[in-house]
């Protein structure tokens, strides 16, 4: 068996971003229509653990986890509206995050993205 593939696979996965990319602050667009701007601050903190930690729309984040595989980095989380739970996952590309959250006892899932640093107010 050749080593060749597992060096491969090897240096892609070191090639990717690290998890503190994804550590600060984030502005994220909820915009349903882009006449009418609609952002919320997300807060994350990626602990070596491959717990997250920090806040989304207001609300702490519960039962955080992050993984970095095949050359990105990736969350998944829990919020709440205090009526029930909101599930997020996100993935980092380039200098932005693409994410989106599913609310079953609102029935929406919703697609966001994210820029780095906090909303303009």
């Amino acid at each position: 068996m050749s080593l060749l593939p597992l060096l491969a696979a090897a240096l892609f996965q070191l090639s990717g971003p690290t998890p503190d990319a994804m550590n600060g602050a984030w502005a994220v667009d909820l915009s349903a229509d882009p006449a009418e701007p609609y952002v919320k601050a997300m807060h994350l903190t990626l602990a070596a653990d491959g717990t997250v930690s920090g806040d989304f729309y207001d609300s702490t984040i519960e039962a955080g986890r992050w993984k970095a595989q095949n050359g990105r980095v990736c969350v998944a989380f829990r919020t709440t509206d205090g009526a029930g739970p909101y599930h997020s996952a996100a993935c980092l590309d380039g200098d932005r995050i693409e994410g989106q959250t599913w609310a079953e006892h609102r029935d929406f899932v919703f697609v966001w993205n994210a820029a780095r640093g906090e909303p303009a107010t």
